[in-house]
């Protein structure tokens, strides 16, 4: 190869990271570091720290605490990787929500749902080559022959509704739509510099604790996924090895075709989560920004009157 053909390639690739394909490797890298770290987190609770004679006593509730903690973690470190090239959407449904309301490029959100979904296929993927021979000890300990008749260790990848919904649909449903617009709601908050947005390197940390916060308070409906790539992308390398129906299309004792859920509710919820911010926190900022000339309020200052507003009240 000439000299020539190496200065083409080289400034090829340049441009191609200096856009959209900068974004989209930013976004692959972030979601992967999320599912590295919270699927990781699930397989120390789950099979690592029984299987490995670390655990004297079993934890009970508390592996739900490193679990919780260990995928609130996870985002803040998937947003620092993140966050200067892409934004650190690492969710398709914060893509999808930034479109409808945050101007976001609508020619960008397949191509990110696309990286966002690799990444959290090839997290997944390093989750299962670490913690194979875990998984298998223990569904051998647990009596489990076939992984596909192995829920709990399936859990490691992906979601499924808690017993308690019978197998209904609009239980886990309405869980992911709510628990994601909490996410999105809190996100849009964040990230508002006219409202108490906190600096860009504290940032990450205040998102990882709104995740945290949603496991603690709606964590054991569906195991909150609130994230159609963070559930879609293991779920498919958990089919591919072995969970089959368990991951697809999602079938347990009492769940059936589950795989849907996680990722049309997530969509639906950070539509909402976001509308809902806009209608009761946006467009008071945008009002207070300017009043007929006169610079809005500080944040959490309520507007001192002015001449005008005092006219208007008198009108």
């Amino acid at each position: 190869m000439s000299v020539k053909d190496t200065r083409h390639r080289t400034s090829s690739l340049a441009r191609l990271r200096q856009n959209t394909g900068g974004e989209l490797l930013a976004e692959f890298l972030g979601t992967a570091v999320l599912i590295l770290l919270g699927c990781g987190s699930v397989a120390v609770a789950l099979a690592g720290l029984p299987g490995s004679g670390r655990q004297i006593d079993a934890f009970g509730p508390g592996n739900w605490l490193i679990i919780v903690f260990g995928w609130g973690l996870a985002v803040v470190f998937g947003v620092y990787v993140a966050g200067g090239v892409s934004g650190a959407h690492i969710n398709p449904a914060v893509t999808l929500a930034f479109a409808v309301r945050r101007k976001f490029s609508w020619a960008k959100v397949v191509p990110y749902w696309i990286a966002q979904l690799l990444g959290a296929f090839a997290g997944a993927a390093v989750v299962y080559a670490v913690y194979a021979d875990a998984i298998n000890a223990f569904n051998a300990a647990e009596g489990f022959a076939d992984r596909a008749e192995s829920v709990p260790s399936f859990s490691i990848f992906a979601t499924f509704p808690a017993e308690y919904f019978g197998g209904g649909v609009w239980g886990p449903l309405v869980d992911q739509i709510v628990g994601t617009a909490i996410l999105v709601m809190l996100i849009a908050a964040l990230i508002d510099s006219r409202n108490m947005s906190p600096q860009n390197n504290f940032g990450p940390w205040v998102i990882g604790f709104v995740v945290t916060a949603i496991g603690l308070s709606f964590g054991t409906n569906a195991g909150y996924a609130i994230n159609p790539a963070r559930d879609f992308g293991p779920r498919l390398l958990a089919y591919f090895a072995g969970w089959g129906e368990a991951a697809l299309p999602g079938n347990g004792e009492w769940f059936s075709n589950y795989w849907w859920i996680p990722i049309l509710g997530p969509l639906v919820g950070g539509v909402v989560g976001i509308l809902i911010y806009d209608l009761f926190i946006g467009q008071v900022l945008k009002a207070r920004e300017t009043l007929e000339g006169v610079e809005g309020p500080p944040a959490g200052r309520v507007p001192e009157p002015t001449d005008a507003t005092e006219t208007r009240r008198s009108e």
